[in-house]
């Protein structure tokens, strides 16, 4: 059965710690793309993290559909992850800001890779309240500084 990263033991001990600290070490984008760790039997499908050799763990990406097949995750709401993160860094909804903010949110967003995202650029441009067009200046200005 996979866990919630968040619901994983950290404590540390002999032959557990370079585990827990790998494991702790990739919380964040674990919980980003929704990925969790297998604490019981691997399945086919999960992914097999191994450090110094030895497999130390195993993290599943997708859960089996009805039938067994793997399902990948939903990507986009990663990229509604990121823009929420975003809202809540600046302070309030992103078509809310004045225009100095939003091209930072844009500038943010792009750092942390929001814009290798299929379709990204839209889904952006919808939650500033303004073009694509205006999305791509906005990172224009951003890649260019």
């Amino acid at each position: 059965m996979a866990e919630p990263l968040s619901q994983l033991p950290t404590t540390k001990g002999a032959a557990g710690g370079q585990s827990a600290d790998l494991q702790e070490a990739l919380r964040p984008l674990l919980q980003r793309v929704g990925g969790q760790v297998v604490q019981a039997e691997p399945q086919p499908g999960d992914v097999p993290v191994e450090w110094g050799g030895a497999v130390l763990f195993h993290v599943r990406l997708a859960e089996p559909a009805a039938g067994g097949e793997l399902v990948a995750p939903d990507l986009t709401d990663g990229l509604a992850r990121l823009i929420e993160d975003v809202e809540a860094e600046l302070g309030g909804r992103l078509s809310e800001l004045p225009r100095a903010q939003k091209q930072h949110a844009v500038r943010i967003l792009e750092e942390r890779g929001a814009f290798e995202m299929r379709r990204s650029a839209e889904t952006v441009a919808e939650a500033l309240g303004v073009t694509r067009f205006t999305v791509y200046n906005y990172l224009n200005r951003a890649r260019g500084a």
